[in-house]
């Protein structure tokens, strides 16, 4: 690879690791292991993006205030913020995209066969162990990451145009699905959570994809794909052409 591949590649490598980072959080409670992690990370200060930082300085400022009964109250937080106590699709933030866009916010809607699909056409099924709907925040999180780990791959074995393919669907997943909908659940996250390292959380993903969303941007325009031909590229990429 050249020099700007292999620092490319690290760019990569940090979108990947990000999203897996998020996708976990989001996904079910803190445990002991996780916990550890998050103890010893060093959350950065200036990313340039307001909302990041804001989210990182509270998720760090929680972390640094917990004590021994840390893990109990983190794990009471997150179904306050992300199960509730009602059946009425707002008494929490609920993490899914079909809550968000049907007009009764329920689950297990349109916006989850529309996903489905995209993952049966990338080649993936989620593990039996996952009983949650397939447009759950985590699993939406984790597609990206794969796509991402897809795309390095790409990069890696010098398959450029299957790389840029892959950036395109990232950043059209982002547009289409988690940008649609997952600003409305971070504000949510501001209103259910009593810890502010949900309410951090909520932050820091919201000002993350964001930024991820004008870095795709910002690449594919570089290389050609969102110029005149978008529309077709944008069909080879999600298999439709």
């Amino acid at each position: 690879m050249t020099e700007y591949d292999i620092t490319f590649a690290e760019v990569l490598r940090g979108r990947m690791a990000t999203y897996q980072f998020l996708s976990r959080l989001f996904r079910v409670e803190v445990d002991q292991e996780l916990l550890d992690t998050l103890m010893t990370m060093k959350f950065p200060a200036n990313t340039g993006n307001e909302l990041v930082d804001e989210g990182y300085r509270l998720m760090c400022s929680y972390l640094g205030k917990a004590d021994a009964a840390v893990l109990t109250d983190l794990a009471v937080d997150y179904v306050r913020a992300f199960i509730g106590s009602g059946n009425d699709g707002f008494s929490a933030a609920y993490p899914y995209e079909s809550v968000y866009t049907s007009p009764k916010r329920l689950m297990m809607q349109d916006a989850r066969d529309e996903v489905l699909v995209l993952y049966h056409a990338a080649g993936l099924d989620k593990q039996e162990s996952w009983k949650e709907g397939e447009d759950h925040i985590a699993l939406e999180l984790e597609f990206e990451q794969i796509l991402i780990e897809r795309a390095l791959t790409a990069l890696e074995q010098g398959e450029d145009e299957t790389c840029l393919n892959l950036l395109l669907q990232q950043r059209n997943f982002l547009e289409d699905h988690l940008l649609a909908w997952y600003p409305m659940m971070a504000h949510d996250l501001q209103k259910f959570p009593n810890t502010d390292f949900y309410r951090g959380l909520g932050k820091l993903t919201s000002g993350y994809l964001r930024n991820d969303f004008e870095f795709l941007t910002e690449v594919l325009e570089d290389n050609g794909v969102l110029a005149g031909d978008a529309v077709e590229e944008r069909e080879v990429a999600e298999g439709v052409a």
